[in-house]
């Protein structure tokens, strides 16, 4: 089970790493569609998520890397978008506020309950 485990967290980290860096060909690829502005947007925070399921999935690591990798990313591509301004729906500021805030108390945790080993379970 845990080759299987780590196959699929290779993939998916693998998967998330191209829509962040690479969307449109991901995309065009999977679905032979092409991309919109929004979509685009939408693609990236997917490939954000997929990336951090990777390395909580990944043998040794725990959730909280995951989710910190996760939430600092979020909160760092929402900002940007946010600061950009062309696409700031209600929810934007905020999303980008609560990600930053739980990427503090992930960091914090990190820190405390792990003792700074990185993505080492207790």
């Amino acid at each position: 089970m845990k080759k299987v485990l780590g196959f699929a967290a290779v993939a998916e980290a693998a998967t998330g790493l191209a829509l962040v860096v690479i969307p449109s060909l991901v995309v065009r690829l999977l679905f032979g569609v092409e991309l919109t502005d929004v979509s685009l947007s939408i693609a990236r925070v997917t490939g954000m998520a997929l990336l951090g399921l990777g390395i909580a999935c990944w043998p040794g690591c725990t959730p909280l890397c995951g989710m910190l990798i996760y939430s600092a990313l979020a909160t760092l591509y929402l900002g940007y978008i946010a600061i950009r301004g062309e696409r700031v729906g209600i929810l934007l500021w905020p999303a980008v506020v609560l990600h930053a805030v739980l990427t503090l108390l992930f960091v914090r945790a990190w820190f405390t309950d792990l003792h700074g080993q990185d993505c080492k379970e207790k």
